[in-house]
């Protein structure tokens, strides 16, 4: 199955319309170390989350941990900074998206160590530098969900 897995997010807002779409998807989300914010019930639903039932939460203290909850996954990792676009990515059911935060992405280490499997979405004005999160997550998860059959 589809995942999206999201390191260290930083803006609640942002989590909350991630959440939203992968309820709305039945697709699992991951959040991987701390956030930046609380996500304790009563913070979610002070927030107004009231379809935080619906979403699948999986919560992991780093990537290590993720990786071995996923063993059969491959991770596929979204950063400004790759060379190949996602519309060029053949998607499959047992891929893991992985976002890094708002404000500095994925480390390098990682995005180094699996350049081959990173991706980008091609931003067209060289004056916009970056996407907002949960704007990115929407595009690639939708289309990795057109890929694999599943808004059939």
């Amino acid at each position: 199955m589809i995942s999206v897995a999201l390191v260290e997010p930083e803006i609640p807002p942002n989590t909350g319309n991630i959440a939203r779409l992968c309820a709305a998807t039945i697709v699992p989300l991951h959040i991987v170390g701390v956030p930046g914010f609380r996500m304790d019930d009563r913070a979610v639903r002070r927030a107004g989350l009231d379809y935080w039932p619906e979403v699948v939460l999986k919560r992991h203290r780093n990537l290590e941990e993720l990786y071995e909850a996923l063993p059969m996954s491959r991770f596929v990792y979204l950063t400004t900074r790759a060379d190949r676009v996602y519309t060029d990515w053949s998607f499959s059911d047992n891929d893991c998206l992985v976002f890094g935060r708002e404000t500095r992405g994925l480390p390098d280490d990682v995005l180094h160590a699996h350049w081959e499997n990173c991706l980008k979405i091609p931003i067209l004005n060289p004056k916009v530098r970056s996407l907002n999160l949960s704007t990115s997550v929407a595009i690639v998860l939708c289309e990795a969900l057109r890929q694999t059959g599943k808004f059939q």
